[in-house]
């Protein structure tokens, strides 16, 4: 079996696996006040108008910074998003540096498309955005800034699925580990 079959029978593994019907939905999404520090990596999907394609991810966000590193399935990191208050940045494979004020700006000129990163660790923490319209669907789904958000956690209350939908896009997050930091404040 060659690596371009092997990458084929990994993609359709992972698209079954990411296909659980039934979800437990998640009932009450609190507004952020705070997120905690935390460090997570598994997989991610993301179908866009019935194409889909499917990476590896490490995540920390610690003292309101989130790195995003985008990896292949053997590792090699193809990618990497950062955002600050100062704004967001990616770095792509070769090294050339892209920059926006927001990460919906920096991933429509990417991608052609925005998603909603600057809000991606309040939602897997369980949260809705504070100060912003949303609305909480029957099945305790919560609907903000055109997405829908569903969320599951393991036997531990960690994010263990996360996916965002819209008219276009349906993303979804899997979390393999989740670790939760203490705040720079926290230490002494």
């Amino acid at each position: 079996m060659n690596l371009k079959q092997l990458s084929s029978v990994a993609a359709l593994l992972l698209l079954a696996a990411c296909a659980q019907p039934n979800l437990p939905q998640q009932n009450s999404w609190q507004a952020a006040e705070q997120v905690q520090d935390f460090s997570a990596d598994g997989r991610l999907a993301v179908k866009v108008e019935g194409k889909g394609s499917y990476a590896n991810f490490d995540w920390t966000y610690q003292n309101a910074v989130q790195t995003i590193d985008v990896n292949t399935p053997l590792g090699n990191t193809v990618g990497q998003l950062c955002q600050d208050s100062e704004g967001v940045l990616a770095v792509d494979s070769k090294g050339k540096v892209y920059q926006a004020e927001t990460a919906e700006e920096l991933s429509r000129q990417l991608l052609g498309f925005a998603l909603p990163v600057q809000y991606l660790h309040i939602w897997a923490d369980g949260k809705r955005v504070a100060n912003a319209p949303y609305r909480l669907l029957p099945d305790g789904r919560l609907e903000q800034f055109n997405w829908t958000i569903t969320r599951s956690t393991n036997s531990e209350g960690k994010p263990k699925i996360l996916q965002l939908e819209n008219a276009k896009l349906n993303v979804r997050l899997v979390f393999d580990e989740v670790n939760h930091e203490p705040a720079a404040s926290d230490q002494t």
